[in-house]
């Protein structure tokens, strides 16, 4: 299975099926039993834990179901905590924050907690927390499991839009096949196996206008 640079995969499946085992295999996390992983032209086997703390905060940026924002820190602190263990000057990491903030129109909050957001806007502070460090991938688990209809078509709206502007790839897993109209790729998993790849999603009518 080959993942297209700048595009937008969707992995879709019941719960269960192994789209998040799938998921930290791409991303590193896990390492697969047979097969390969070539990320960034590399060999995911042979990259040593050592060293891949330092690609996934180069490389990868990730968003959660669970937003996994700090509770006790402001927005701005929680999108910046990727850039802390880099050499980057404090004020270096303040400016790329506000910029991704202001990309996901939560400049206002910036000094808020997480428990004074909405669902909605955690999950919008954990999509500039993803970008902050430019990643070359960003992986999504489930990223819309804890929020409602509207707020979820928020989430891919604005994560179609920013994928367009940076060129950023970006994988998803869900069980939802919903959001299928927001990927490039739409992929079906079953029982731990790919049964469907779509390769390229159908635009409508009125997209090809």
């Amino acid at each position: 299975m080959g993942i297209k640079a700048g595009k937008i995969t969707l992995i879709a499946g019941p719960s269960g099926c192994g789209k998040t085992t799938l998921l930290n295999v791409l991303s590193g996390l896990d390492q697969p039993t047979t097969g390969r992983v070539i990320f960034d032209g590399m060999n995911t086997a042979q990259i040593t834990e050592k060293d891949f703390p330092e690609i996934r905060r180069e490389k990868i940026g990730f968003i959660f179901q669970d937003f996994n924002l700090i509770r006790d820190m402001t927005v701005i602190e929680n999108v910046e905590s990727p850039l802390w263990p880099t050499r980057l000057k404090p004020k270096v990491q303040e400016e790329k924050a506000i910029a991704v903030l202001r990309a996901v129109d939560l400049i206002d909050r910036k000094d808020h907690r997480p428990f004074q957001l909405s669902g909605g806007e955690q999950q919008r502070v954990a999509i500039a927390r993803a970008l902050v460090n430019s990643p070359k991938v960003i992986f999504c688990d489930e990223p819309t499991g804890n929020l409602d209809t509207e707020s979820g078509e928020e989430f891919f709206q604005l994560l179609k839009k920013l994928n367009q502007e940076s060129r950023t790839t970006v994988v998803v897993v869900t069980h939802n096949p919903l959001w299928k109209k927001y990927a490039d790729r739409f992929v079906e998993m079953v029982d731990g196996r790919i049964t469907k790849d779509f390769g390229k999603v159908s635009k409508s009518k009125k997209e090809e206008e």
